[in-house]
Order: C-alpha cells, then sequence, then structure tokens
C-alpha cells in the first residue's frame, strides 16, 4: 500500500527555556510575550542573560543600559552589567 500526501499543515508552539512565573525585570511581562517595541515574540527580540543571572527582552535591556541614570548598571541587582563578550558598540545599534 502506498500513501501519497497532497498537503501538510504544520503546527508548532514554542516557549522560552525560563520559569513560566518569570517576567522582564523592566517591562514585567511574561517572556513568552513581546516587550513593548515587539509586535510578535521571538528572534526579534531574543531573552538576554547578564553575567548576574538576570534576564530581560533585549530591546528593553538596550533601552535601560542608553540611559544616562542607567550607569550601565543592571536594574535589578545594581552590578555592572555585561553579557559574556557581547561587544558594547551593540548595544548603540539596536
Amino acid at each position: 500500500m502506498k500513501v501519497t500526501f497532497k498537503s501538510w499543515n504544520a503546527v508548532a508552539f514554542w516557549r522560552w527555556d525560563m520559569p513560566a512565573d518569570d517576567v522582564c525585570g523592566i517591562c514585567r511581562n511574561p517572556y513568552e510575550s513581546t516587550c513593548s517595541k515587539c509586535k510578535y515574540p521571538g528572534d526579534d527580540c531574543p531573552l538576554l542573560v547578564g553575567d548576574c543571572n538576570h534576564s530581560f527582552h533585549m530591546h528593553c535591556i538596550f533601552s535601560w543600559l542608553r540611559q544616562e541614570s542607567s550607569q550601565e548598571k543592571c536594574p535589578m541587582c545594581r552590578q555592572r552589567m555585561s553579557f559574556n563578550g557581547l561587544p558594547r558598540c551593540l548595544i548603540q545599534e539596536v
């Protein structure tokens, strides 16, 4: 018996590998949701985890770090914000 598919529709569900009750420390939206600048969640606004282990939407933390009052510190713990080798010049471009 030979079976031939004439059409196929895939359905998928994704989520970040984070606890369900975690929210972005800046916009207070869940990680599966979007930041205030994005229309759809996903690759355009990934999560960034700092060396202090606090995580944020990419647009949220970059906006925070561009403010003069932030002094480039984590909004949660006030440690100097760094991301495992992410160049600082990238923050001004986003």
